[in-house]
């Protein structure tokens, strides 16, 4: 285990540096020039170059990407161009927010997605599993601010049953969380469908039937158990996901959490910003995928961690 712990962190520090390598050169590509945004339109010239000799950005890239990993070494994430605040600091205070609604949209995705995905594999080829598949492809194939925007129409305008925004209550969770957990519970109904009728399949099932176990306790204790390996390494997946379709669901509903603050920097041209999300989104993905492979063994004793 510890062998396998270490090999993983260092793969987790490869992947961050070129994560940090790809979206530095990326942000240099822009066109948009951060100086002249601090500036203002009405700036000259020269005040613009000013500020960007404070910045450093009139340095080579390579020399800027120098200093920036220097002061990532030291656990400085930089300071917001805009807001003159250190990154880490607005990082911290709007994270809670985004990991709610993130929690929100994994229960969501996993309650819908996994049941619609074993009641169609259980009424395989009726209507009903035609029609649970139709609405899984819909919700993966919808983008997320039509999704919201929908939502918010029917359940917040029209029928009145939940605020259109805010934060704080579990009311104002629940059309973010739906929102952000459709897309997942498309995915998930299908993978859950077509893992359930290969186990269903399988030997040791039929063996268990013919034993006159009770048919529920065939499925829930001998086929999901087997058939929820594959949904267990998709959660960690869904993690970087989330954070990229939590910029569009924060913005819909004014959820106050990285996403936001993401869609402003990027408005803005905020680079500091924009790299220290972008980073701990990474982190993210990573301790998702690792926490998602040290489950995998718990759930089936046969997964040997090498």
């Amino acid at each position: 285990m510890a062998a396998y712990l270490l090999r993983r962190l260092i793969q987790a520090v490869l992947i961050l540096l070129g994560v940090s390598i790809v979206t530095f050169l990326l942000l240099f590509l822009v066109p948009a020039d951060p100086a002249r945004q601090i500036a203002g339109r009405s700036a000259t010239p020269a005040m613009v170059e000013s500020i960007r000799e404070q910045l450093g950005l009139n340095l080579p890239i390579y020399q800027q990407y120098w200093r920036y990993l220097s002061a990532l070494l030291h656990g400085d994430l930089g300071r917001s161009y805009l807001q003159r605040t250190d990154v880490s600091t607005l990082v911290w205070a709007r994270l809670p927010a985004s990991l709610l609604l993130m929690a929100g949209g994994i229960v969501c995705e996993l309650v819908l997605g996994l049941t619609m995905g074993l009641v169609a594999a259980l009424r395989r080829n009726s209507r009903l599993d035609q029609g649970l598949m139709i609405a899984s492809f819909v919700g993966v194939s919808a983008p997320q601010f039509v999704v919201g925007i929908l939502l918010l129409y029917v359940f917040a305008v029209k029928l009145n049953w939940f605020p259109i925004g805010g934060y704080g209550s579990f009311s104002q969770l629940v059309l973010p969380s739906l929102t952000l957990g459709v897309l997942g519970a498309g995915w998930y109904s299908r993978m859950m469908r077509s893992a359930m009728l290969d186990v269903l399949r399988q030997d040791y099932i039929r063996t268990a039937r013919a034993k006159g176990l009770a048919r529920l306790r065939v499925i829930f204790r001998h086929a999901v158990p087997n058939a929820i390996l594959p949904i267990v390494a998709m959660i960690g997946i869904d993690v970087g996901i989330f954070m990229s379709g939590i910029v569009v669901v924060e913005s819909v509903y004014g959820w106050p959490g990285i996403g936001q603050l993401t869609w402003q920097a990027i408005q803005r041209v905020d680079i500091p910003i924009i790299m220290g999300v972008t980073l701990i989104s990474a982190c993210a993905i990573v301790l998702g995928n690792l926490l998602a492979d040290l489950i995998a063994p718990m759930i089936d004793p046969r997964i040997k961690l090498r």
